[in-house]
C-alpha cells in the first residue's frame, strides 16, 4: 500500500465520533507535529510526540509510523495502550522503539501527559558531549541544573529499559538521551512543545559557540540558578507557554489548517 493510500485509509478508519476533549487533544498533538516540521526539527519519519487521552485504562495518541510530520492530522493519530498495542482497527503501524521510551515516562511520571522526543542535529550533537548542556546564554539558563541524562543502551526495543529511563528523568521536565537525542515532558502538549523548542535552541547556541573556537563566558552558578528560577516562576512560565502556543496555532492556521482534520 502506498503512502497516500495509507493516509486515506487511516483517516477513513479513524473517522468516528470523538468526545470534544479528545478532539481538542488530537488537534493539539497534530499541531505539535506540524510545528516540529515547520521549525526544521524532524528526522524524516522518526521520533515522536505523544499525549495521554485517558487515565484508566491508560490510552495514548501517537503518530502512525511511516508518515512525515507534515502529514499528521487529528484524524490519523493512532490510539494505543500502555504497551503500544493499537486500540482501533487501522492499517497504521506504530514504531515499537519509539513507544518504549514514551510508555516508560507516561507510566512512571503521572504529570507527563505529553512527551516530545526529537533527533535534531544540534540536540544529537550536545547529547554526544561529555559536559552536556552548558549555560552559555539566557536561553540555556532556563535549563540550568534542570536537565537529566540517560546513558545510551542501544535502540530502545527492550521493555526493561523503561524503569531506567524513568529513574534518569526523575522529576525533571527535560532529558538528554546520550548519543541519541532530546526528550521533554509537559502537563500539556503546549508545554512539552515549548520545552522542546527552547531546549533545542539552547543546543543550537552551544554547537555554534563551541564550533567558533572562541573563549566562552559562563556566568557564575548563582546567576545561572537565579535565571532558571525566574523562568520557572509559575505565573511567568504558564503565561509564556500559553502565549507561545497560541501564537504558533495562529501561524499554523494561516499556513495550513489541515492539521485539524
Amino acid at each position: 500500500m502506498n503512502t497516500s493510500m495509507s493516509i486515506t485509509k487511516t483517516r477513513e478508519t479513524a473517522t468516528k465520533s470523538y468526545s470534544q476533549d479528545e478532539q481538542n487533544l488530537r488537534e493539539d498533538l497534530a499541531a505539535a507535529y506540524r510545528l516540529i516540521h515547520h521549525y526544521g526539527m524532524t528526522d524524516m519519519i522518526y521520533s515522536h510526540i505523544s499525549v495521554r487521552i485517558q487515565e484508566e485504562p491508560a490510552i495514548f495518541l501517537l503518530n502512525p509510523h511511516g508518515l512525515l510530520f507534515d502529514e499528521i492530522c487529528a484524524s490519523n493519530l493512532v490510539r494505543v495502550d500502555i504497551n503500544g498495542n493499537k486500540i482501533d482497527a487501522t492499517d497504521a503501524e506504530v514504531n515499537p522503539a519509539g513507544f518504549t521510551i514514551h510508555s516508560a515516562i507516561h507510566l512512571g511520571c503521572p504529570n507527563a501527559h505529553a512527551i516530545a522526543h526529537s533527533h535534531t542535529i544540534s540536540g544529537m550533537a550536545v547529547a554526544a558531549m561529555e559536559e552536556g548542556l552548558l549555560p552559555l546564554n539566557q536561553a540555556s539558563m532556563e535549563f540550568y541544573n534542570r536537565v537529566a541524562y540517560h546513558d545510551y543502551e542501544g535502540i530502545s526495543l527492550d521493555l526493561d529499559e523503561r524503569e531506567r529511563i524513568v529513574a534518569s528523568l526523575g522529576e525533571k521536565k527535560c532529558l538528554i538521551l546520550r548519543n541519541h537525542g532530546l526528550l521533554t515532558v509537559g502537563r500539556t502538549v503546549a508545554e512539552a512543545f515549548y520545552y522542546m523548542y527552547y531546549l533545542n535552541q539552547a543546543c543550537q547556541i552551544q554547537v555554534n559557540v563551541l564550533s567558533s573556537g572562541a573563549k566562552t563566558i559562563i556566568p557564575a552558578p548563582d546567576i545561572c540558578e537565579h535565571t532558571a528560577r525566574q523562568f520557572e516562576e509559575p505565573s511567568f512560565h504558564n503565561q509564556e507557554v500559553a502565549r507561545v502556543w497560541e501564537a504558533n496555532r495562529r501561524l499554523l492556521d494561516r499556513l495550513d489548517s489541515s492539521y485539524r482534520q
